[in-house]
């Protein structure tokens, strides 16, 4: 069952340092710095997705997440399944995948967006139910439970970007 899934158009919440900063000036706390956000690209191989997911969690490090913590191990589960889509459906021979990660310490939410170069190859609206002997197809499940909301977006000017966003709430925070 699908329960925070948009699709085009629909994106609740863009992924803008600006943005932030409007949900931390509404919420009285406009003073607080947002921590900077990861953008990087990774080549479209099984290589480059494991190297997004390590990316992912030296970044959750460098935030103040353990590489142990909910939230640190959450992060690394969703861009290693997004990242993997992307590099198995979503790739485009001469282009790269590109990973953004985003803190937002007001809401509590990690942002994780993974964009691609296949703009026709579109994610379903309701992860495939897959047997316990299938080998793979659990991926969007994972996503799904495992985050607050997901869903995706065109890119312009070719591609889609899959994003999710995942709660840091309920997990200690301690700096490694």
């Amino acid at each position: 069952m699908l329960t925070g899934t948009t699709t085009s158009g629909e994106d609740p919440r863009p992924a803008t340092e600006a943005a932030f900063a409007a949900n931390a000036a509404e919420s009285g706390q406009e003073g607080l710095a947002q921590p900077p956000a990861l953008a990087t690209r990774f080549a479209s191989t099984p290589r480059g997705a494991q190297f997004a997911r390590r990316l992912a969690v030296r970044r959750m490090r460098e935030w103040g997440f353990s590489p142990l913590s909910d939230a640190s191990c959450t992060v690394a589960l969703v861009v290693g399944e997004l990242a993997a889509n992307a590099v198995q459906h979503g790739r485009v021979r001469g282009h790269v995948c590109r990973l953004r990660l985003v803190l937002d310490t007001v809401s509590g939410l990690v942002r994780i967006e993974v964009c691609d170069a296949a703009a026709t190859r579109r994610p379903p609206m309701v992860p495939p139910s897959s047997s316990l002997d299938c080998e793979s197809g659990r991926g969007l499940l994972l996503v799904d439970i495992l985050s607050v909301r997901w869903g995706s977006t065109p890119r312009h000017p070719v591609g889609k970007t899959i994003w999710a966003e995942v709660s840091t709430r309920t997990s200690a925070v301690s700096a490694t």
